[in-house]
This record gives structure tokens, C-alpha cells and sequence, in this order.
């Protein structure tokens, strides 16, 4: 949605790769949209950051073919132009992002559909720091012509101190992204954990010691999103909070602690 970084770097390095590898000839294809229908918040819309002259360099180093940035008229000419696809199963997943953003996933769902019809590619690139996203475009079954869209993950990239880059970061506050190094080691105090109860615990208390407001600390089926089993020992670790008036989330793999 912009305000690019080395995150998205590195979904626009990986999809140069594989246009290469592919032997595409439009190469990689970079959209900059920031979508309305996925706000529930219209003064987080209004807040969040634009800045297409340095987005644009950065595609360019990056390897981008070309950078597609449409207006909200171009994406949708008329309100009922493109209506939100059916929502799968995983973007309601209890107690996620869809308790606190309603709506939130309809409009990912929206907008992904039609960026789709406008580029029609091969595969579309998602990072893992958005991982209830990331299931959900995989759930939803992405198509084109008739050709389903094949979806590649690519790992989060992470700042010096362990923060997941995100475009949000540059909202903080300095004293809160001084604080925001301290939010990764809700990973480590999940990682000590015999159960993944005990796991949800530790990670919301390392987050609040880290001074932010915790939204949801959860422990889940990697794919569905769904509480675990009594008993399983491994899953997704998922996070949300509210840190100096900006939301942050991330996630990261979960096993259970055999010491």
C-alpha cells in the first residue's frame, strides 16, 4: 500500500527472480494502492503514510518492470463495481484481526481480486509478516482468465533490533520504536513454553513489559488459524498491539518447549 521498504524490497527481488525464471516478458509488477475498503478506521486511512516519488526509486533498484499506481476510480469506477468476493473460513478465525478490524479482510479480499483482473499474473508475491493475510489470499483461491494465481510467500525481514519492518514503523514516536525492540521477545518467552496455553501468556507479558497495549497474543493452526488441539506442540505464534498510538502486528513459528 506503500511507503516501501526493505520488506517489500524483497518481495519485488523475489518476483524479478521468478518473472526471470518463468521467462515472463512483462517481468515483475509492482501495485501501489492504499485501499479504502479495507479500513474500518477512516482516520487510520487518513493517517497512513504515501510517498510515490520514493516508492517508485525503490521499485526501480529493487527490479520492478514497471509500477502500476492506479486512483480509488480506476480500482473501483462505482461502489458496486467490484463486490468483495466470499470471505473464507481463516479470515474470521476467532479472536484476530477480524474482532478488531471488521470488515478489514473483505476489502484485502476486494482489492486483490481486482488488482488481479487489471495485472493478470502468473503469481502474486505476500509477505509472512501479514500471515492471516497471507492464508487468507491462499484461501480465497485467487483466479485470472480462468488461471489460478499462484501465490508465493516470502519470510519477513526484520530491522536490526528484531522488529518486523512494517510501513507503520516510521509512525512511532522515538521513545515508542525504542520500545518496539523490546516487542520480539514475546517469541522468545513463547519459545520457553511446554504448552501452548502457557505459550499466549508468556508472549502477551513480554509485550506488555515492552510498554505496549496487547490486542490478542495467540497460538494457532499455522493454515486455518483456529485454537489448537489440548495437547499440540506446534503452530503459529500471532501478535497485535498498540505501541505510542500505532498498531503493530507479527508472527512466528511456535514449538513447544521440551526443557
Amino acid at each position: 500500500m506503500g511507503a516501501l521498504h526493505e520488506g517489500h524490497a524483497a518481495l519485488i527481488r523475489t518476483g524479478a527472480a521468478l518473472a526471470r525464471e518463468k521467462h515472463l516478458s512483462a517481468g515483475c509488477i509492482v501495485t501501489i494502492f492504499v485501499n479504502p475498503t479495507q479500513f474500518n478506521d477512516p482516520a487510520d486511512l487518513e493517517r497512513y503514510p504515501r510517498n510515490l516519488e520514493a516508492d517508485a526509486a525503490l521499485c526501480r533498484r529493487a527490479g520492478a518492470s514497471c509500477v502500476l499506481a492506479p486512483t480509488v476510480h480506476e480500482v473501483y469506477p462505482r461502489p458496486d463495481f467490484a463486490p468483495a468476493p466470499a470471505l473464507p473460513d481463516v479470515a474470521t478465525a476467532p479472536g484476530l484481526e477480524d474482532t478488531r478490524r471488521p470488515g478489514h479482510f473483505s476489502g484485502v479480499c476486494q482489492v486483490v481480486s481486482r488488482l488481479c483482473e487489471i495485472t493478470g499474473p502468473t503469481c502474486a508475491i505476500f509477505g509472512e509478516k501479514d500471515w492471516q493475510q497471507l492464508q487468507v489470499v491462499r484461501a480465497m483461491g485467487v483466479s485470472w482468465g480462468g488461471r489460478r494465481v499462484e501465490i508465493v510467500p516470502v519470510a519477513t525481514v526484520r530491522e536490526a533490533d528484531g522488529l518486523a519492518m512494517s510501513s507503520r514503523n516510521a509512525q512511532l514516536p522515538p521513545s515508542a520504536r525504542r520500545a518496539a525492540g523490546g516487542l520480539p521477545a514475546a517469541f522468545v518467552e513463547a519459545a520457553k513454553a511446554r504448552k501452548w496455553p502457557e505459550a499466549e501468556v508468556a508472549a502477551a507479558g513480554a509485550l506488555a513489559r515492552a510498554g505496549a497495549e496487547v490486542e490478542y497474543a495467540a497460538v494457532r493452526d499455522p493454515s486455518t488459524l483456529m485454537p489448537l488441539p489440548p495437547g499440540a506442540s506446534e503452530g503459529r505464534i500471532l501478535w497485535a498491539v498498540r505501541l505510542g498510538g500505532v498498531r503493530l502486528i507479527d508472527n512466528a513459528p511456535w514449538r513447544a518447549s521440551s526443557a
